[in-house]
């Protein structure tokens, strides 16, 4: 791994937000130069960086929920990727993310809050990234001892990942739940809220490997609410600086990424599509008209693009859907079932999301019953069974409420091993594939660098270890 020095420094406001977002980097020679505390910053806006942007909008693609118009991203779209496309978020991770966070822990040696907010931090980084790209380097990272880190295979990063998100939560259970720390610009350093989230990454990450009955284990402490979601919303107050991402993708390269066309907009959500989403007690026209996105001028985005419009990482339905998919799983029929409604009835009163004033449209979700899902019934249009029925409608549900995340991705790879019966039928984007990729290519910079990559190299088809 290249040993380059990279801090993402968040210093008054968010006017700097921008040398985050879109790959332009302060590279101090000496990075503990800077204060510790305001390192903090620079991590968060790097993992915003890492889950919400180019690879995000790659995977997004690839799974119909996007589409790529022209250009660069219409070969993306269609499958057609190099190692370069990887090299900035390889970067985020690994230098603005993982090197700074055990910078701080080394500066802050006593400091639960820092450790604990940090260690989360870099779980949700290294979580995605074992999720993209298989093996990845983790027992060995940011240590100057290993300039050139080995590669650990995925399922022992996983491990890893879960136990440094218990060595997390055993940070903040010790914190006052009264502590603040103003460096903090998603929870203030607010521990309970902190804490909600690892639980949910913990849930997250077990879901990833199938251990459900752990996983649903774990989201029963997790987020709890929408205002403990982890989620950036964009004061968009300096031009071209702190809006969401989406929105200056837009501004820079109009036209390279729509909704128009995409399988997700116009095929599952429209109403007058065969075989859509929509019946007599859902509707999803509002959310439908939220998560369009024109592509063409910035300034005109008024939903999921527009330029305050918040970016999610960690959220409230993510944690309910994990609790009806692990619950259906490991309980029963009837847990999922309260859970998937539970989500409903959040759909059906967040404005905020599901129907912003700017956009509009219908909200329909009411609650649904067993008898949806017997064959026949508005939930089960084939012979599936029960349990299956409503298994397909977790799935889906999670395909179009984790929009903007690289999770339906997860989920396709992890349904396609032997699922596919309840997966979301995501059709190719090129009339000439035969297979859907199972993953993100290494970034080309550490294949140039580290001789200790996988052999022979993954190609774009090959299946990570934990989706073999």
């Amino acid at each position: 791994m290249k040993k380059i020095f990279i801090i993402a420094v968040f210093t008054t406001m968010m006017v700097s937000c921008s040398k985050v977002y879109e790959g332009q980097n302060v590279d101090p020679n000496n990075p503990t130069s800077v204060n510790a505390e305001t390192l903090l910053r620079g991590i968060e806006l790097a993992n915003i960086t890492v889950q919400v942007s180019h690879i995000q909008r790659i995977t997004g693609m690839w799974m119909g929920q996007y589409k790529g118009a022209t250009l660069l991203y219409k070969s993306l779209g269609e499958y057609s990727i190099s190692g370069e496309e990887s090299n900035d978020t390889w970067i985020y991770i690994y230098q603005s993310i993982a090197k700074q966070a055990s910078v701080i822990r080394e500066k802050l040696p006593n400091n639960k809050s820092y450790s604990g907010i940090t260690k989360i931090i870099e779980a949700n980084a290294l979580g995605t990234a074992a999720a993209l790209y298989g093996d990845i380097p983790f027992s060995e990272r940011a240590n100057d001892a290993f300039p050139v880190p080995k590669f650990d295979k995925q399922v022992d990063v996983y491990a890893g990942i879960q136990k440094l998100l218990d060595e997390a939560i055993i940070d903040l259970t010790a914190v006052s739940a009264a502590a603040v720390i103003s460096n903090d610009i998603f929870f203030a350093g607010k521990s309970t809220t902190w804490l909600r989230v690892a639980y949910t990454l913990k849930a997250r990450y077990f879901m990833e490997t199938r251990d459900y009955a752990k996983a649903y284990a774990a989201a029963l402490n997790g987020i709890n609410a929408l205002n403990v979601s982890w989620k950036f919303i964009p004061p968009a107050l300096v031009a071209d600086g702190d809006f969401n991402l989406l929105n200056t993708l837009i501004d820079q390269r109009g036209g390279f990424l729509a909704t128009a066309g995409s399988y997700m907009h116009e095929n599952l959500m429209k109403a007058a599509a065969v075989g859509n989403r929509n019946n007599t007690k859902t509707n999803e026209d509002a959310r439908l008209k939220y998560y369009k996105i024109t592509g063409t001028a910035a300034s005109t985005e008024l939903g999921v693009a527009a330029k305050n419009a918040p970016m999610p990482l960690v959220t409230y339905e993510e944690n309910l859907l994990i609790l009806a998919e692990a619950g259906l799983r490991t309980v029963g029929f009837a847990e999922g079932l309260l859970q998937l409604n539970k989500l409903r009835a959040v759909l059906k009163t967040n404005l905020g999301l599901a129907a912003a004033p700017a956009t509009g449209g219908t909200i329909l979700y009411e609650p649904y019953v067993a008898a949806d899902f017997n064959a026949g019934g508005i939930e089960n249009r084939g012979t599936l069974t029960p349990d299956k029925a409503l298994m397909r409608e977790i799935i889906e549900e999670r395909y179009v409420s984790l929009y903007g995340t690289i999770l339906p991705f997860n989920d396709a790879r992890r349904l396609r091993k032997a699922e596919n019966d309840v997966n979301v039928p995501i059709p190719f984007t090129t009339p000439t594939a035969t297979k859907h990729p199972e993953r993100v290519i290494y970034a080309q910079n550490e294949i140039n660098a580290n001789p200790n990559l996988p052999k022979p190299l993954p190609d774009l088809y090959l299946k990570t270890q934990v989706n073999q």
